[in-house]
């Protein structure tokens, strides 16, 4: 007989950095909310995390920046780091550096639709 993990669910208001119920190297997929990434990400698109990917100017991200995980786009200029959603309405957030990244997005698709994928790798 297998053996059922279980994978507890917290809210976003509840997590913080140490939470984790992955091994710090397995992937992990999460489901957009909202629009601040659109146009490329939608609300309900599910987006693959990889957490020791490589981020470089230009990545999506999923950072945890003044105390909550945060999906955005990596942006590096002159030596300075920046958060910035792809919806012009939600404003760029300066961070210190990259080890605000927790991981890179390395595939989106829509629910129920495989042929509606797209990698960033």
């Amino acid at each position: 007989m297998t053996q059922r993990k279980i994978i507890p669910i917290v809210a976003a208001s509840e997590a913080s950095e140490s939470d984790s119920s992955c091994s710090g190297a397995e992937p992990f997929a999460l489901m957009v909310l909202g629009d601040s990434m659109v146009p490329e990400f939608e609300d309900g698109d599910v987006v693959v995390v990889e957490p020791e990917g490589l981020a470089h100017d230009g990545s999506f991200v999923i950072a945890f920046h003044n105390e909550e995980y945060i999906f955005r786009q990596l942006r590096i200029q002159d030596g300075r780091y920046s958060l910035t959603a792809l919806n012009a309405s939600y404003p760029a957030m300066d961070v210190p550096g990259i080890d605000v990244v927790k991981g890179v997005v390395i595939q989106k698709s829509k629910p129920g639709k495989r042929k509606l994928s797209k990698s960033y790798i």
